[in-house]
C-alpha cells in the first residue's frame, strides 16, 4: 500500500486538516521534469513549505496534548473528590438510598469521561506517529529526487519540536491511575474477592502474541479499562525463590514519570547449545540458565535465575527460582570460586529467613554452579527490552506484560570474537535502544512486541471476556511458546543452531489484520 493512501485512510477525520499534506509536498517536489532541473529556489520553496508543515503538525499537537492533560487533571479532582464521598458516604451506619445513587452516577461519569479521554490519547499518538512516518518518508524521497541532502538537517528541526517519542508515557501512568481509583470507587470491599484464595483449583494457562509496533499503544489503552500498571518499588529480597517478581514493570519518581523498565539478561549456554535445544524441544526437565538486571547496567543487583521445564503429563509444574548477587561476585560465581556461604551466615543471624528458604538458596546456588561446570556453560545471548506490566494488586486471574524495543545481542566467542573478554558482558552495551554503536552482526531488533497473558481460572471455568476479545482481535499475533532467547539464537548463531524455532515463517508475513 502506498503511504499517502494509508494516511488517507487512517487519519482522524475530524482532525484531516492538521495532517502532513504529504501529497501536496510530493507534487510540489515533482513539479519539475528532472533532478538535473531541480534549483536552488525550487529547494528554498520546498523547505519553507516542509517547515510550514511542520510547524502545523507540532502547535496541533501541542494544543491537543496540553487539552487532554487538563481533562486528565479534571478528572483527576474529580475523583478525589468522589473518594472523600464515598468514604464519608460508608462511615456512616445508613446512607440515604438517594445518595448513594448519586454517588454511583458520579462514579459511572468519571468512569465514561477516563474512557473518552483514553480514546482522545489513543488518537493523539495515532496522529503523531503517522504525521512523523509522513515526514522521514518524504525526506526519504527529497533526497532520492533531488541533488539536495535535506534528511540531517531536517531531522535537527524535527528534534527541536518533538511531537512524537515517549511524552505519552506519564500520561499512561495517570490514566491508569484513574481507571484503578474509579475501580475501587465501585468496588469499595473485596474488589478482588476469590482471586487466588481459597481451596479452589485453578487451571493456569500461559500463552504469547506478537503485537505490530503500529497496534501497541492502542493496545495499552485497552487493556488500561481493565487492568492497572502495576508498579514496583525498587527492593531487595535476599534468598531465593520462585521468581514471580520478576515481572516487574518501571518504578515511578515521585512525579509520577517512569524511571527505567529496562530488563536485561545473559543467558548461558555451550558451544553444542545444549540448553537452547533442550528449550526448543520442551524436554523434561530442560534448563535455562541466566544472569538478570533491572534498569541500567550500573545497577550493583544481578539475579542468578534458573527455569526448569516440566511436562504436562507429570503433574508438575515448570518451576523458576532465582537468587540476588553482586555484580562484583558474578565472574567469581561463574568460575566456581564464589559460594553463597557468606550470604547463608548473614541471613540465618538475623533471621531474616527460614531454614527450609536458606536449605533452598543453598540449593539452587550450587545446583546452577553444577551445571555451569559439567556442562560448559558460558555467556552466549543477551536479551533486552522495556516492560510494562499489568496487574490488580492482589489479584493473580489475569497479568499481563509488554514488552517493546526487544533486542537480542551476541555474548558468544564461536566466531573467535572475544566480545565480553574475561568478563560476564559485554562491557560496550548499555541499556540505550537502539544500541547503535553495535555491528548489525551481533544484534537482532525484534520487529514486534511481545505480549504474555497469564490466566489464572478455576477448573472448567473461562476467561474473562475482555480477554478473550482482546486475545481475538486484530492487535495480536498468537505464537505459542515464543522465546526471546531461542529467537536469539536461531537469529543470531543460525550456523551454530542444531534445530530452528517453527514460529520464523511467521517472521515472513504481515501480522497486522
Amino acid at each position: 500500500m502506498r503511504f499517502g493512501h494509508q494516511l488517507e485512510t487512517s487519519l482522524n477525520p475530524d482532525w484531516r486538516y492538521y495532517y502532513v499534506d504529504y501529497d501536496g509536498l510530493k507534487v510540489r517536489l515533482k513539479m519539475r521534469p528532472g533532478p538535473s532541473s531541480y534549483r536552488e529556489g525550487d529547494e528554498a520553496t520546498f523547505v519553507q513549505l516542509l517547515e510550514h508543515e511542520l510547524d502545523k503538525v507540532y502547535d496541533f499537537h501541542k494544543l491537543k496534548f496540553n487539552e487532554i492533560t487538563r481533562r486528565v487533571e479534571y478528572a483527576e479532582t474529580r475523583t478525589r473528590t468522589l473518594e472523600q464521598s464515598t468514604s464519608q458516604a460508608t462511615s456512616t451506619f445508613t446512607t440515604a438510598s438517594s445518595d448513594a445513587g448519586t454517588l454511583e452516577q458520579d462514579g459511572d461519569t468519571i468512569d465514561t469521561e477516563v474512557h473518552d479521554i483514553t480514546k482522545e490519547v489513543n488518537e493523539l499518538q495515532k496522529y503523531a506517529r503517522l504525521n512523523y512516518s509522513a515526514f522521514l518518508k518524504i525526506i526519504k524521497k527529497h533526497d532520492k529526487y533531488t541533488s539536495y541532502a535535506l534528511r540531517p538537517v531536517f531531522m535537527v528541526r524535527l528534534a527541536a519540536k518533538p511531537f512524537y517519542g515517549d511524552s505519552f508515557e506519564p500520561l499512561v501512568l495517570r490514566l491508569s491511575r484513574l481507571y484503578d481509583r474509579v475501580r475501587k470507587i465501585a468496588q469499595p470491599e473485596g474488589g478482588a474477592a476469590g482471586a487466588s484464595g481459597g481451596s479452589q483449583n485453578f487451571v493456569r494457562r500461559t500463552t504469547k502474541y506478537w503485537v505490530h509496533p503500529d497496534h501497541v499503544f492502542e493496545l495499552k489503552m485497552y487493556i488500561l479499562r481493565y487492568l492497572p500498571v502495576l508498579v514496583f518499588r525498587a527492593s531487595s529480597s535476599k534468598g531465593a525463590d520462585n521468581g514471580d517478581s520478576s515481572d516487574r514493570a518501571g518504578d515511578e519518581n515521585e512525579d509520577g514519570e517512569e524511571v527505567d523498565s529496562s530488563i536485561s539478561s545473559i543467558y548461558l549456554d555451550n558451544r553444542e547449545l545444549e540448553l537452547y535445544l533442550g528449550r526448543l524441544e520442551k524436554s523434561e526437565n530442560a534448563e535455562a540458565i541466566r544472569l538478570r538486571w533491572y534498569g541500567p547496567a550500573s545497577n550493583n543487583e544481578i539475579f542468578v535465575e534458573r527455569k526448569t521445564h516440566k511436562e504436562d503429563w507429570t503433574g508438575e509444574t515448570s518451576v523458576k527460582q532465582r537468587f540476588p548477587i553482586k555484580e562484583k561476585n558474578v565472574n567469581a560465581y561463574l568460575r566456581g570460586d564464589w559460594t553463597v556461604d557468606k550470604m547463608i551466615a548473614k541471613l540465618r543471624s538475623s533471621g531474616a529467613k527460614s531454614e527450609a528458604d536458606l536449605k533452598a538458596l543453598d540449593s539452587l546456588a550450587r545446583g546452577v554452579q553444577e551445571s555451569i561446570r559439567t556442562k560448559h556453560l558460558h555467556p552466549v545471548m543477551r536479551t533486552f527490552y522495556h516492560r510494562t506490566a499489568f496487574q490488580l494488586p492482589g489479584d493473580a486471574r489475569v497479568r499481563i506484560s509488554l514488552d517493546t524495543e526487544l533486542s537480542m545481542i551476541r555474548e558468544d566467542d564461536f566466531d573467535g570474537t572475544q566480545r565480553a573478554g574475561l568478563n560476564w558482558r559485554r562491557r560496550d552495551v548499555r541499556t540505550a535502544y537502539p544500541f547503535s554503536n553495535l555491528p548489525e552482526s551481533d544484534i537482532c531488533r525484534f520487529p514486534y512486541a511481545v505480549l504474555e497473558v497469564k490466566l489464572q481460572t478455576a477448573a472448567g471455568a473461562e476467561a474473562p471476556k475482555w480477554v478473550e476479545s482482546l486475545i481475538e482481535s486484530h492487535l495480536v499475533e498468537e505464537v505459542p511458546k515464543f522465546s526471546k532467547f531461542i529467537h536469539g539464537c536461531s537469529s543470531l548463531l543460525e550456523p551454530h543452531v542444531p534445530l530452528l524455532p517453527f514460529w520464523l515463517p511467521q517472521m515472513d508475513k504481515d501480522i497486522r489484520r
